[in-house]
């Protein structure tokens, strides 16, 4: 059986001016397969690799090109045009792939590049998809504390921010490891933090406690400076202001004024904290 949107080896079964007909060993179906795509060598009964689509007409074609995503496989496409149904992908193919709107999790432009499956849809056509997540493999090559890189494919207000390593691999940011402004489409670098028994990951974009404090305290620093030397809140702040101005939880931005105040950069008040020049002991 011909098979839409994968490699495969079919045979010559017939000669044209235009091309050659190709079948599988059953020969119930033949596809053409362009003279311009057709081997010097070819001949009746020779075998090719070829990929198999639609063309402009809906008809199914093969190519010696190899595409740059196969069926229910993963990758990263630029966005060659955006039409009326949606936006067309370049994915190394005369014929450019359609990304619906419908599968679209964020609106995408021209030289966009996006994370996408290759999926067929209910009118047997080949088509991409942002919603990449039945497609991931869930068993990777990384264990805890291994550093990975991904693209961020979703975004959950309930669960985080949903990774693919390497483009590859299911994984997920949680809530309490999110920080800072995180988008679909996004590029993370990430520390491993655990491996689920369905081997998806779990990931932190923070280092842990004892090494990311030194980081989180120079960006105390650095945002107390945007004030003018005086934050308008302490440590007692409500989470959620402190979410709000600093991008980290309450526990880190304690730790990290703890930090600051041991060594005599920062002095707390009731209501603000004041950084401190550390060669005089007095207000910055």
């Amino acid at each position: 059986m011909i098979q839409l949107g994968v490699i495969q080896t079919l045979h010559i079964v017939k000669k044209v001016e235009f091309g050659v007909y190709l079948s599988d060993e059953s020969e119930e179906e033949k596809i053409l397969l362009p003279k311009k795509q057709v081997p010097q060598d070819a001949r009746v009964g020779s075998s090719v690799s070829v990929f198999v689509y639609r063309d402009s007409k809906d008809r199914l074609i093969a190519t010696t090109n190899t595409p740059k995503v196969t069926l229910h496989g993963v990758a990263k496409l630029r966005v060659a045009q955006v039409g009326r149904n949606g936006a067309f992908l370049d994915w190394g193919l005369e014929k450019d792939l359609l990304l619906p709107f419908k599968e679209q999790t964020r609106k995408v432009a021209e030289r966009d590049e996006c994370l996408v499956a290759l999926y067929i849809d209910k009118s047997s056509r080949l088509c991409a998809t942002m919603n990449v997540y039945p497609y991931l493999d869930a068993h990777s090559p990384y264990n805890t504390d291994d550093r990975v890189q991904g693209t961020v494919y979703e975004i959950s207000k309930n669960f985080g921010a949903f990774v693919a390593v390497d483009d590859k691999y299911s994984a997920l940011i949680p809530l309490k490891e999110l920080y800072g402004d995180v988008k679909i489409g996004d590029t993370v670098q990430a520390r491993v933090t655990g491996v689920k028994e369905d081997g998806r990951l779990n990931l932190s974009i923070r280092e842990k406690a004892y090494l990311q404090i030194h980081t989180d305290a120079q960006k105390v620093l650095q945002i107390i400076d945007s004030f003018d030397g005086v934050l308008p809140f302490n440590d007692k702040a409500s989470p959620e202001v402190i979410k709000r101005e600093t991008q980290m939880s309450k526990n880190e931005f304690k730790r990290a004024v703890g930090h600051l105040l041991k060594e005599g950069r920062i002095r707390i008040t009731d209501h603000a904290i004041r950084a401190v020049d550390p060669g005089n002991g007095r207000d910055a």
